[in-house]
């Protein structure tokens, strides 16, 4: 990831409008910037959310808070906790989240 042409800036997350993403269960709150190429996002999974979908998208995740399951196609499973996170490479591995309780993200991709 090559970050150019992006000047200091800082965000009150709590005024980026939110986004309504429904999952296979629940749904997931994004709100999300644009920075050229990156994409940055605080991300809600509400309780028992489950993805629609394998994502193949590189991400570096960070959890905010809550428990969330990252499972991949291959069948390893990962619990990652508040302070835990992950990343990905594009096209590396899919993965999708599911979460019983509950779970709030930072995620660069």
């Amino acid at each position: 990831m090559k970050m150019s042409d992006i000047p200091f800036g800082t965000t009150d997350w709590s005024l980026v409008e939110p986004t309504i993403h429904k999952g296979e269960e629940g749904h997931a709150l994004w709100r999300t910037r644009q920075f050229g190429a990156i994409r940055v996002r605080i991300v809600e999974y509400s309780p028992g959310y489950l993805a629609d979908h394998w994502c193949s998208k590189g991400h570096i995740l960070f959890v905010l808070a809550g428990e969330l399951v990252t499972e991949l196609d291959d069948g390893r499973s990962f619990t990652l906790t508040e302070g835990q996170s992950y990343q990905v490479a594009d096209e590396a591995e899919p993965h999708r989240s599911r979460t019983a309780t509950g779970a709030k993200l930072f995620i660069v991709d």
